[in-house]
């Protein structure tokens, strides 16, 4: 095994959580490929220097109380980012179903403050449009814009 390959990857994941699919593109980058990156990422997670799941919590967790992102924004990003459905699970659980109706209700009360147009469809429409960007479900959104806007 590639000593050097391996300490470098060993600091790319203490520096913060990564995935498998990070490191193995980190170790293409270093030229390590095949069974030698596979043995490498073996190294690393039974060393506890990788764990995806570790990561879908930190990620979901993060993304949602800082970037106040909804649930499909969430799961996407951590499917583009090869993580497993049982992984991306555990991290969809760290979000509490009431902070999440909470949040949703805030972002659109703070942005029905921005929007300037009088007209009721309108201000729905572009309410519930700025939600469902922010990856929350449409029937969610659907419901915390009528109510709020009663």
């Amino acid at each position: 095994m590639n000593k050097e390959a391996l300490i470098k990857a060993a600091n790319f994941c203490a520096y913060q959580e990564r995935t498998q699919k990070e490191v193995r593109n980190r170790l293409a980058e270093l030229d390590v490929l095949g069974d030698e990156a596979e043995q490498i990422i073996v190294w690393l997670i039974e060393n506890n220097y990788l764990n995806e799941e570790r990561f879908a919590k930190i990620f979901a967790g993060s993304k949602f109380r800082q970037k106040q992102w909804g649930r499909l924004k969430i799961r996407q990003e951590l499917k583009m980012r090869g993580v497993s459905d049982y992984c991306l699970r555990a991290g969809m659980n760290e979000i509490d179903d009431d902070d999440y109706m909470n949040t949703l209700q805030e972002i659109i009360e703070k942005k029905s403050r921005e929007i300037k147009d009088s007209d009721k469809l309108v201000r729905k429409q572009k309410l519930v449009r700025f939600a469902l960007s922010r990856g929350f479900e449409q029937d969610l959104a659907f419901d915390t814009v009528n109510s709020f806007l009663k």
